[in-house]
């Protein structure tokens, strides 16, 4: 069996997910093609180089659908011979991709790939695709489905994380997101994306707040009391779930959640003959590759046991992990991640995450890797480890290790 090394991973500045955006006007497929011809470009691809490209998305309906991958390809100056695959594991998408593209080398079905993903969620809403778990009675009932953000207070309450702890956590995401700004640790990874003149339109994360502090978080509102208490009382069905609670403690708001945002991102992945033949020096090998299932209800607990099972299945343990990227979907998955595995928040999302820069839904899993890469590189460490949680109770991993 081949090894499965990344060449090079690249993303996109995050912008708002809203109309004032700065990435607004540019849809799905467009920034997608322009991630694919940057990593082509930088690599120096040319012809059918690479196998496929598997591109994670997950709202795929009106302008995200259609085999969104197949085309991207086809609008950027990739090799018409390269075909396109879309896949959806809601937000561990473009990890996902990664992941198989992983695992197709690996298994010897071609040298080479291109994985990421994209969300463009200002311009194709989160949940405008439908979800037969929302919407659908019979599969809502029988797996107590509350939204994602009961959930994320479901696991503040079962788990005993306050308010306090998830404002906190939220503060230290938005510095750290700064810091990395100000030091240029996301230099060699972000490509600025410009108009069809060459003019730039965005440079740098657009989403992040540096000024948040306690004192400003301390005023929202919780976001989910609402729905969860009055309509339609999502509190009383995660309690039929949970009924050694007594009660749901809403600590979540838009401050410890993560941003919604546009965004996409992508990594080359390839075996040793890949890296001979074009002249190319891998970057890091993908040691592990895990998923697992979780209870729907709580949902978003995921990174835990896929961690576990990951560690197991590599003949790993905790401590054999340099640094970790977990998604800051929401302040409670984070939190209850370290206190799971008794882990030193400083190994845990060292640039900040998605509550300070967003989370591209498709693009996240992507992106999380490839900053995990370029923070061992600056810090000289080995391995490490990125995880997400996923809805509908979900969660996937990645180990990687520098070569």
């Amino acid at each position: 069996m081949s090894d499965a090394f990344i060449y090079d991973a690249l993303r996109s500045p995050r912008g708002k997910g809203r109309p004032d955006g700065a990435l607004h006007e540019i849809t799905a497929v467009a920034l997608s093609a322009r991630m694919l011809d940057a990593i082509a470009t930088r690599n120096g691809l040319t012809g059918a180089a690479v196998e496929d490209v598997i591109w994670g998305n997950v709202t795929q309906v009106g302008e995200q659908g259609g085999c969104l991958a197949r085309s991207a390809v086809l609008l950027s100056g990739l090799d018409q011979a390269i075909p396109g695959l879309s896949v959806n594991r809601f937000c561990a998408s473009g990890m996902e991709a990664v992941n198989l593209a992983a695992g197709q080398v690996r298994g010897g079905a071609g040298h080479a790939y291109i994985a990421g993903g994209v969300e463009m969620m200002g311009r194709v809403p989160m949940g405008s695709d439908g979800a037969a778990i929302a919407v659908d009675p019979s599969l809502a009932m029988k797996t107590y489905f509350v939204p994602q953000g009961i959930s994320a207070d479901l696991i503040a309450t079962e788990y005993g994380i306050t308010r306090e702890a998830a404002d906190a956590y939220a503060v230290e995401s938005q510095r750290r997101a700064a810091l990395a700004w100000e030091e240029g640790r996301f230099a060699n990874s972000v490509i600025p994306v410009q108009d069809q003149n060459g003019l730039p339109i965005l440079d740098r994360d657009e989403y992040m707040r540096p000024g948040t502090d306690m004192q400003t978080l301390g005023a929202l509102k919780p976001a989910f009391k609402e729905m969860g208490e009055v309509m339609p009382g999502f509190d009383r069905v995660a309690l039929m779930k949970y009924p050694h609670l007594e009660r749901i403690d809403h600590i979540h708001h838009a401050g410890n959640s993560s941003g919604i945002v546009d965004g996409a991102a992508a990594l080359l992945i390839g075996d040793a003959e890949f890296g001979r033949a074009h002249g190319l020096r891998p970057r890091a090998r993908i040691r592990a590759t895990a998923k697992i299932g979780t209870d729907p209800t709580i949902m978003l607990t995921g990174p835990v046991p896929v961690t576990e099972k990951i560690l197991r299945e590599a003949g790993m343990a905790i401590n054999d992990i340099d640094l970790f990227e977990v998604n800051e979907a929401f302040a409670s998955v984070v939190l209850r991640f370290m206190q799971a595995f008794d882990v030193d928040p400083a190994r845990v999302n060292p640039c900040g995450g998605s509550i300070a820069m967003g989370h591209p839904l498709g693009a996240t899993g992507a992106i999380i890797i490839g900053t995990l890469l370029d923070e061992l590189e600056r810090t000289g460490k080995s391995t490490g480890l990125a995880t997400l949680c996923i809805a509908s109770g979900m969660g996937a991993a990645t180990i990687i290790e520098r070569v």
